[in-house]
């Protein structure tokens, strides 16, 4: 690795279901990750402890060192007692909940947004635009932030089980703690296909899977 790439920032990405949802460019050689507000990179996630991971510059490498976290950290699956080497492509794991993804200075940075998906079926969504069609016709008034939230997650995740905690994830990112009620995960779903009967009345598009989760039931006529 040459000299000019090692000045340049680090890059962290937060994933989510597969994508990137957020980029962090490290201009310090030495930050932080953890739940707390001391942190250099702030995760709000309970499992994640205040001050989670450090990493830092060392010469010509970029070392994660995990600070005695409560509840672990893993890179590419395995777990890490101390310190350790990043390399690029590396996919950090924080407290089992939390994924990271190392950019190592000098590589091609992709893109801070996953290309959008072809999805068939009568719903659609325009995710730059957050706007939903069933059969072609738009929903309107449009969705509430957190219906959309929850209506994206299932529509990428199209056939596949969300749980309960992926919405909470989702929907209420910031809510630490036990903040999220199932009454009130209960009610938005409820709210959601209320909008969606709107619009298509003879077609049930989210599924209850109960003990695991929710699912988007999207059929193509």
């Amino acid at each position: 690795m040459n000299e000019s790439a090692i000045e340049r920032p680090i890059l962290i990405e937060l994933l989510e279901n597969n994508q990137t949802r957020q980029q962090f460019v490290l201009e310090s050689d030495d930050v932080t990750v953890g739940r707390g507000e001391e942190s250099g990179i702030v995760i709000p996630r309970r499992q994640v402890s205040r001050v989670h991971i450090r990493i830092y510059r060392e010469g010509n490498r970029v070392i994660l060192n995990d600070l005695n976290s409560k509840n672990g950290t893993w890179v590419n699956g395995v777990q890490v007692k101390g310190k350790t080497d990043l390399h690029d492509g590396d996919e950090v794991n924080l407290a089992m909940c939390v994924r990271l993804k190392y950019v190592a200075p000098g590589s091609t940075v992709p893109l801070p947004f996953a290309p959008p998906e072809v999805i068939g079926g009568r719903l659609r969504l325009d995710r730059e635009a957050h706007r939903v069609f069933i059969n072609g016709k738009e929903i309107d008034p449009p969705l509430s932030p957190p219906q959309y939230r929850l209506l994206e997650m299932l529509y990428i995740n199209s056939g596949n089980v969300c749980t309960r905690e992926a919405v909470i994830d989702t929907v209420w990112p910031e809510t630490l703690g036990e903040g999220v009620s199932e009454q009130a995960i209960d009610a938005l779903v409820r709210r959601l296909r209320d909008r969606l009967y709107e619009l298509d009345p003879a077609h049930q598009y989210i599924v209850t899977m109960r003990g695991h989760g929710f699912r988007l039931n999207n059929p193509h006529n």
